[in-house]
């Protein structure tokens, strides 16, 4: 079981239009609202590929009881902690060529209560032995940025691996502290926590390579239409593939991290799938996940110790 903790959840309405014109009057041709939030994705996407998988996280409100029915209608098993404010909702104007113009709503305020309460039942959870804990998204204001080293090290007391995939000073926070058996920024987060540009493979197995001497196992470095690349002590792996069309970039890297944890295997086996689950949510609308029949493993390559001087932007 693979369990997931999403502290700032939404609801997502996708609007599907031919372009965006900004002043004008445009016509929506598609929409759709899904439940919404990186480790909530993580779990939705695991649940089509047959992975038990529970989902913890606060709800409130209306939109708290809609996100929560979503959930229930795809048969992820969830978790929630009622808080006093609304759960948010977050729209993404998905365009024909595939440009995804996002408006994500701050968020609902916690209390200190209701963050002790929400790692109270993550702790509960851990009780389970899940064979990951995944913390994923942004932090809602009132969350101190300690709150995924907080979850890393109660993860720790019950012997339970965790995943971080988060951004800014969130992500600073949990890879400083260490601990962390996978850390999963993409390119531009992984670039913002070194303070500088990593145009090269080389540059960001660097970049990993010292976040790993905070005391971290593994980087799953996503680059976007690029591939991605893992990095751990034992060595580096880049995968990539054939460039999709794009309908919708909302949700990727998630289905991405999804598709790493689903089972065990050689370090090149897990990446090479992890771009693929990547890859085929980027051809399904709004924040759709992809279940088997979407996936193409065989369009994907893995290299192993991929050449250092490779120019991330033509791969």
């Amino acid at each position: 079981m693979i369990l997931t903790v999403t502290p700032n959840p939404s609801v997502d309405r996708t609007l599907e239009v031919g372009a965006l014109l900004r002043g004008g009057v445009v016509r929506v041709e598609g929409a759709r609202t899904q439940p919404g939030g990186k480790g909530v994705n993580v779990s939705r996407v695991l649940r089509r590929h047959g992975e038990d998988t529970t989902a913890v996280l606060p709800v409130g409100g209306a939109g708290g009881g809609r996100l929560s029915a979503l959930l229930a209608d795809q048969g992820v098993s969830a978790v929630t902690v009622p808080i006093a404010a609304a759960t948010r909702s977050n729209i993404t104007i998905a365009e024909s060529d595939g440009v995804t113009t996002k408006l994500n709503l701050p968020g609902p305020a916690l209390t200190d209560a209701e963050t002790d309460t929400l790692l109270g039942a993550v702790d509960a959870e851990l009780e389970r032995g899940p064979r990951w804990l995944v913390g994923a998204g942004s932090l809602p204001t009132g969350v101190a940025a300690d709150f995924y080293p907080r979850l890393v090290r109660l993860a720790a007391r019950h012997g339970v691996p965790v995943a971080i995939d988060t951004s800014g000073v969130p992500l600073e926070a949990a890879a400083r502290q260490g601990g962390t058996a996978l850390l999963k920024p993409n390119h531009e987060e992984l670039a913002e926590l070194l303070g500088r540009e990593l145009s090269t493979i080389g540059d960001v197995t660097d970049a990993a390579r010292e976040v790993l001497a905070w005391g971290n196992q593994a980087v799953l470095a996503t680059l976007g239409s690029h591939g991605a690349l893992l990095v751990t002590g034992d060595g580096t792996w880049w995968a990539g593939g054939a460039a999709v069309v794009p309908r919708s970039t909302v949700g990727a890297g998630d289905c991405a991290l999804a598709g790493y944890l689903h089972t065990d295997g050689p370090p090149e086996e897990r990446l090479r799938r992890a771009v693929a689950w990547g890859a085929a949510a980027v051809g399904l609308p709004g924040t759709t996940v992809p279940g088997p029949g979407d996936i193409d493993g065989d369009a994907v390559d893995a290299v192993t110790g991929p050449g250092r001087d490779l120019i991330i932007k033509e791969l």
